[in-house]
């Protein structure tokens, strides 16, 4: 006779309600049509301030609890007033955010108990491209890495296999390795 212990983890992600939102929009397809959405309004040069707080989903307009707003600018050596983070470090960080929250929710259901986890991202650019230097170098990052070091009660193996299966389930980090089609218009 074998005594099989269920392990258990507090990650403060709730993997039963994770797990019933799945079971619904695998039953009904039409509840997993999300859009996700942002505004933005010009400061001054460089300065961007974006606002989110609404979305849809659930096949009705959602909302954050609180609007959010985001502050985006350039470093001054841009020639710009720095009131923010740059658009690219942005994406960095929202790849971070992404892969960290599908870290804690994965190790929550396979109860792994996490203690610390850190992330260091680099986004390498040549901003010749940006600069419109040379038409042959593209605008965007040309390399991301991103370092994870997790402090929880699994082996390496199992770490490696939570920050996996993390980056299989990431939205963002889909986005930024796919093709994604972006329709940009002039509202009159």
């Amino acid at each position: 006779m074998s005594i099989t212990e269920t392990p258990t983890a507090d990650n403060g992600v709730n993997v039963e309600a994770l797990l019933g939102a799945k079971e619904h929009v695998a039953a009904e397809p039409a509840l997993a049509a999300f859009v996700w959405k942002a505004s933005s309004e010009w400061v001054n040069g460089a300065h961007t301030r974006s606002t989110i707080e609404k979305f849809h989903g659930l096949q009705g307009e959602q909302s954050h609890r609180e609007a959010y707003e985001l502050e985006t600018d350039h470093p001054e050596l841009f020639a710009a007033t720095d009131n923010g983070v740059t658009p690219v470090e942005m994406v960095l960080a929202g790849l971070a955010g992404c892969l960290t929250a599908g870290v804690a929710s994965v190790a929550q259901n396979r109860g792994i108990q996490l203690r610390s986890v850190t992330a260091e991202l680099g986004g390498s650019m040549d901003i010749r491209g940006i600069l419109g230097a040379d038409r042959d170098v593209r605008n965007g990052f040309d390399g991301i890495t991103v370092t994870f070091t997790v402090d929880a009660d699994a082996s390496a193996e199992d770490i490696a296999k939570l920050v996996a299966q993390s980056q299989k389930r990431s939205a963002v980090f889909d986005v930024i390795a796919n093709e994604t089609p972006i329709a940009i218009e002039v509202a009159s």
